[in-house]
């Protein structure tokens, strides 16, 4: 297996099975951010959803967003509702990002710790929140914690908690769905981390699971003290400093940015083609409509971030906060790009159809529960 030495003497001993998007040094910003478009090339789909949202808001600030009939009219003031509800979150989620940048991440693999048992699976449940990352980037990071020694638990909890952990994608649900609901969610996911790593290490440790063979410690780390020290100079208060947190910002939400955006334009479509009472028949608060968006959560491929506007149409015109949920976290555990890395990653298909298997009936029934709260 290659070593290959990063930044600030870290050893990365991962092999070509880990995706490629694994090696950052900061925590979702600059060109090495996993997801990231090179940039050399020109990201088609930021740019192509961004002018559909830039054009058809404007049609419908023209026209009055009154026009309720036609496709094209549903499909602007579709945009038009949605990004006025979510554009202050994208806005704070860029500037947190911006300071997120600045953290090592060397810092927060520090923290996580590598030890088993419940004080390390809430950890790695919280790391999300410094890495602010699309569910994709998230996977990134996941597999390289298990190069680096950290429990199957501690992956699995990290992948199915943290796209929803992060400020920028909490500030977008909070102008979606509302700040109780987000919250909720939020919690409820925590959950489903922190119970479905404990079942991992739990068949790890019988032997139903085969457990992590890099277990050796990093050649060179870094004291903490340290890295923290580095992270409170990096932060500067002056003008300069300012236009380069912003910049740092932009650059680090490109992710969030381009698969929010993409969602919002499928979200606008879905309105615009499928009636309200259609839309509200199929994925209502039933067990049909909870096991159609079930199905659709594990079809339809897209980021955590471009699965938010989506979400919150489940939410708010089929009346069906479970389904909401289940959109959500349905399509962490059930994403064939996510099982396949962890596959790869961990030399295993027990790992990775465990998750599934795992996570599936417990999103089922809190969605099953949530949208009984709702009815």
């Amino acid at each position: 297996m290659p070593l290959r030495r990063l930044q600030h003497g870290i050893v990365d001993k991962s092999d070509d099975r880990a995706p490629a998007c694994h090696q950052t040094t900061s925590c979702g910003a600059g060109d090495d951010s996993p997801c990231h478009t090179p940039s050399n090339r020109i990201d088609w789909l930021l740019w192509g959803s961004g002018t559909i949202v830039v054009v058809a808001w404007f049609w419908a600030l023209a026209s009055g967003a009154h026009d309720h009939v036609s496709a094209i009219g549903m499909f602007t003031g579709g945009i038009f509702e949605l990004f006025n509800r979510m554009w202050w979150g994208l806005a704070l989620g860029v500037l947190f990002v911006g300071i997120l940048a600045r953290i090592p991440r060397e810092l927060v693999m520090g923290v996580l710790g590598r030890e088993a048992g419940l004080g390390g699976l809430f950890r790695a449940t919280l790391a999300g929140v410094f890495l602010d990352l699309c569910s994709h980037g998230i996977l990134a990071v996941g597999m390289k914690l298990y190069e680096r020694g950290a429990s199957a638990g501690q992956v699995m909890a990290f992948l199915l908690a943290s796209p929803w952990n992060s400020i920028s994608l909490t500030l977008i649900l909070v102008g979606l769905i509302g700040l109780g609901w987000t919250l909720l969610f939020i919690a409820l996911s925590l959950v489903i981390g922190v119970v479905t790593g404990l079942v991992f290490d739990a068949l790890v440790s019988n032997g139903r699971l085969p457990g992590n063979p890099w277990r050796e410690q990093l050649e060179e780390e870094r004291p903490l003290a340290e890295l923290w020290q580095e992270f409170r100079q990096s932060l500067s208060f002056s003008a300069d400093g300012g236009i380069r947190l912003l910049r740092d910002g932009l650059a680090g939400s490109r992710v969030v940015l381009r698969w929010a955006l993409f969602g919002l334009v499928l979200a606008a479509l879905i309105r615009a083609f499928v009636p309200a009472d259609s839309f509200a028949t199929w994925f209502g608060p039933s067990m049909v409509g909870l096991w159609l968006t079930l199905l659709a959560a594990t079809i339809i491929e897209v980021c955590s971030e471009g699965a938010t506007p989506i979400a919150a149409d489940l939410m708010n015109r089929a009346g069906a906060p479970g389904n909401s949920f289940t959109f959500l976290m349905a399509g962490v555990a059930t994403d064939y790009t996510e099982l396949m890395s962890i596959r790869d990653t961990t030399g295993s298909w027990r790992i990775a159809l465990a998750l599934p298997l795992v996570t599936v009936p417990q999103v089922v029934v809190i969605g099953f529960l949530l949208n009984l709260m709702g009815s």
